[in-house]
């Protein structure tokens, strides 16, 4: 059989398995979510900047308090599964094709695994602790009461922003002293040279990417934004002969498809921070090990345009003391204007999956 043909059917069969297990688990999670009241005990109140989130109280606080937050387990805990269930049975078969979907190793799918779970767990850290505000039990309420000195009802974002740069240290050593990559490509110029400052470039791209986090506000946005990200890194990854890579990326949409069939409106649940925070620093590592970093703007426009509003709305009211928008992220802003979050999210999906398209074609181009 051709080898492009065995590759493709591996990384497709891997991708369908995905979406088939995490869609059959997924019921489980969600009848444990809901008979444990696995959502925030409070709405929001405050915005980034102190304010008052007066539209995103207006559409969402009914939901806020009656609407699990911990889907995003079902973006990387099915991959996570998969991955070495596939290589446990190369012990136990040499047969071709279980050896074939094996997809775990070193060179390609390592880094990218450990930063999925580290990030995610640290988003599952976050995520519990917003849930659990009152808890009962004597020494879990000493506990908690003793950490929410130091982190709030959650992590607080200098603390997010700590840990994701620390896993960005992390990253950046191995791809620097281990990988041997001190260069990025640019389409139609070649590669260039960083050397050193190849590391703190590592490091700002990650913190850039997790920026845009903030498209985790509508039912079923983020689940579709990720989902055409990770397609366009899957194709990326198989023209440049990174077959367990692109891999791992497919699997990743697998589940994030199957997270959407409950996500899209009205949601089931919300992918929360253990999801958001996972996909996005995995992200950073993908377009890196691809050599796709120039491109990452583009196919990920969708959270640079998030990331992008909320900055810019806090320059505006610090510096010309008005708002350019009526709510930022921008995606409340068009609920504000009356838009139906349904509407925001179908069109700015199509926005996404646009730009991932010019974003591969550019890539592959160049």
């Amino acid at each position: 059989m051709d080898p492009a043909v065995v590759n493709i059917t591996k990384v497709f069969v891997l991708g369908v398995i995905s979406f088939v297990f995490t869609f059959l688990v997924t019921p489980a999670l969600t009848h444990f979510m809901y008979k444990n009241e696995l959502w925030k005990n409070k709405v929001r109140e405050k915005g980034i900047d102190g304010k008052e989130l007066k539209v995103f109280k207006k559409h969402h606080s009914e939901k806020e308090t009656s609407v699990p937050r911990l889907g995003g387990l079902l973006v990387w805990i099915p991959p996570l599964i998969l991955i070495f269930f596939f290589y446990g049975l190369t012990f136990l078969s040499d047969n071709f094709w279980i050896e074939k979907l094996n997809f775990l190793s070193r060179n390609q799918t390592w880094l990218p695994l450990f930063t999925l779970v580290a990030a995610s767990i640290i988003g599952l850290t976050d995520d519990i602790l917003q849930i659990i505000e009152k808890p009962e039990n004597g020494f879990l309420k000493f506990m908690f009461r003793k950490m929410k000195r130091y982190i709030g009802g959650g992590l607080s974002l200098k603390y997010r922003i700590f840990l994701v740069s620390l896993i960005g240290i992390i990253g950046s050593w191995w791809f620097y002293f281990r990988l041997g990559q001190d260069s990025i490509f640019i389409p139609g110029v070649g590669q260039f040279y960083l050397g050193i400052l190849f590391i703190p470039f590592f490091i700002i791209v990650m913190l850039a990417t997790y920026s845009g986090s903030v498209i985790d506000g509508l039912d079923g946005l983020s689940g579709g934004a990720f989902a055409a990200i990770f397609t366009a890194f899957t194709i990326i990854a198989i023209e440049s002969g990174m077959i367990n890579l692109a891999a791992f990326c497919l699997v990743l949409v697998g589940s994030m498809l199957a997270f959407l069939w409950f996500n899209i409106p009205p949601a089931r649940f919300y992918m929360g921070e253990t999801g958001i925070l996972g996909l996005t620093t995995t992200l950073t590592v993908i377009a890196f090990l691809t050599d796709s970093v120039i491109v990452l703007p583009i196919i990920a426009i969708l959270l640079v345009i998030e990331s992008g509003s909320v900055i810019l709305q806090l320059l505006s009211k610090k510096f010309l003391k008005k708002k350019i928008f009526i709510a930022a992220p921008i995606h409340h802003h068009f609920e504000g204007k009356g838009w139906p979050s349904y509407k925001v999210t179908m069109r700015f999906w199509i926005i996404g999956v646009f730009a991932a398209i010019i974003g591969v074609v550019i890539r592959l181009m160049g």
